[in-house]
């Protein structure tokens, strides 16, 4: 059993003792309102409605705190790296589809709806990648495909090497409009951190 499924496994367990805590405390709040019968109704429902409200928060925040967990084991810092993809204001390319390879393997890949690449070239980020490297020289290419200002179908493509060392690795694809040759380019930005 590798380390992915051991982590798996432990969060599917965790998951579970959480949901049977909730099933056998929302068993005991209708217990206990149906043994009591000198309160109203009304103050009944009333209590219960509390009772659920904070046990929804409850499980919501147990919830938020095991994605931390199982984010935390499963990317760590030291061996993460992350893809991102920004786009320029989109005039003379409009992205379609883009495609990640790290050392040669392809790795990530998406295709773009109008209203996602509108928001790209509104200035959003989107995160393509996330996942863990051994330290040491890696390259990672980057291939862009999209229409031109023509109506074209257009590839661009980008290679980036990097050196991995304990810290997280965070990679931008910036598709790039440029003024003077009346084209996109990719551009591989890593960021400091």
């Amino acid at each position: 059993m590798n380390k992915e499924q051991l982590i798996e496994k432990i969060v599917a367990f965790f998951k579970a003792v959480i949901s049977c805590a909730l099933l056998v405390t929302c068993l005991c709040i209708f217990s206990a309102a149906a043994n009591d019968a000198t309160t109203s109704t009304e103050q009944t429902r009333t209590q219960l409605g509390n009772d659920i409200e904070s046990l929804k928060s409850e499980v919501l925040k147990l919830n938020r705190d095991l994605f931390v967990l199982e984010e935390d084991l499963l990317f760590p810092a030291s061996t993460q790296v992350a893809v991102f993809v920004s786009v320029d204001v989109g005039r003379f390319f409009k992205i379609d589809s883009v495609e990640v390879k790290l050392n040669g393997d392809n790795v990530a890949g998406a295709l773009y709806t109008k209203r996602q690449r509108a928001a790209l070239e509104r200035g959003g980020i989107q995160r393509l990648y996330l996942g863990n490297l051994k330290t040491g020289q890696h390259q990672l290419t980057a291939i862009v495909t999209g229409l031109d200002n023509e109506g074209r179908t257009v590839q661009r493509a980008a290679n980036y090497q990097f050196e991995k060392d304990d810290e997280a690795v965070m990679l931008e694809l910036k598709v790039v409009d440029s003024e003077s040759s009346y084209r996109a380019d990719v551009q591989i930005e890593q960021w400091v951190l």
